[in-house]
């Protein structure tokens, strides 16, 4: 017989839930998708923290019947940017005891319109971006000062 799960409320937002896509869509919120994004990077480097979350995000919508469409679904420029700023924020600052920790240090990164920074609303809501990288238009991402 297999162990009971826990109710969709008590799930927490852990590497194991978001691998298994059992964290409930209601609780999958901003917050979450950082959350697991902050914990990718702790355990890997860069590149392979994006391939995950990617792939993570890709099973998880396809576990919750989650379309992607042109206005809908997985967003690979999204992904891909808020990668870049929790690694160079982690880079520059640190990283802190866990994720809650982590944003109580650095509030500014659960704005949801942070991106806002960097994009206009019509590049960074275009079908293009939504399907492939694109590079920011309003200004650049914040990059870790180089180790040399």
């Amino acid at each position: 017989m297999p162990p009971p799960q826990p109710a969709d409320n008590q799930v927490s937002i852990t590497l194991e839930a978001f691998e298994r896509a059992v964290i409930p869509p209601d609780r999958w919120n901003h917050r979450a998708h950082l959350t697991i994004a902050y914990l990718c990077l702790r355990e890997h480097p860069l590149d392979e923290a994006t391939n995950r979350m990617r792939q993570g995000v890709q099973r998880y919508n396809a576990a919750h019947d989650i379309q992607a469409t042109p206005t809908g679904g997985y967003h690979e420029t999204l992904t891909l940017a808020w990668m870049r700023i929790l690694h160079t924020t982690i880079t520059v600052y640190g990283p802190a005891d866990g994720p809650d920790d982590f944003f109580t240090q650095h509030p500014h990164l659960l704005s949801k319109v942070l991106l806002r920074l960097f994009y206009s609303r019509s590049r960074i809501m275009s079908p293009e971006a939504r399907a492939a990288w694109v590079e920011p238009d309003l200004a650049p991402l914040p990059t870790p000062p180089s180790s040399s």
